[in-house]
């Protein structure tokens, strides 16, 4: 037999020996090119198979963007009297939210800002309107973008 790597003859037990995905019958000393086949690795019971997981992709954000809707001023006021006016208790309203009363409470306080979860609950059992729509085009810059410069706003206090 042959070595299929230098072409001599193979004197007594050839290696079959993995090379880019080939299996390949070789002399011991093409041997150490490759990786032996038919060697058995063994597998530690210790460890777990690790499920692949695919790369997820990042979605791209644009945050300025995706911010589209932001809480009116006041959401506390009107969640209180909206809640009031349906004769439901802070309590109850959290039993139809299925919330926690404590977080209800500390809303209705202004202690903490709901999430975005929560605000469209509200805004769908209480049905009142706790966001506005804003974007870019809102925010016009009234008379500064006509020309004004920041020196025309800042008064420069020197020594």
């Amino acid at each position: 037999m042959e070595c299929e790597i230098c072409g001599s003859e193979i004197h007594g037990e050839s290696f079959k020996v993995t090379i880019d995905g080939g299996e390949l019958d070789v002399c011991g000393k093409c041997s150490q090119h490759g990786t032996v086949a038919n060697k058995r690795a063994p597998v530690s019971k210790k460890v777990a198979p690790v499920a692949r997981s695919m790369p997820t992709r990042r979605p791209t954000r644009r945050t300025f963007e995706t911010m589209s809707d932001e809480l009116v001023d006041g959401y506390e006021t009107i969640i209180r009297n909206a809640r009031r006016d349906h004769g439901w208790t802070q309590e109850q309203l959290a039993e139809k939210l299925k919330e926690k009363a404590p977080l209800l409470k500390k809303i209705e306080r202004g202690d903490i800002t709901p999430e975005d979860s929560i605000i469209k609950k509200l805004e769908r059992t209480l049905d009142v309107k706790l966001t506005e729509r804003t974007g870019e085009s809102d925010w016009a810059g009234g008379s500064l973008n006509k020309g004004t410069t920041l020196g025309d706003i800042v008064k420069i206090k020197r020594k």
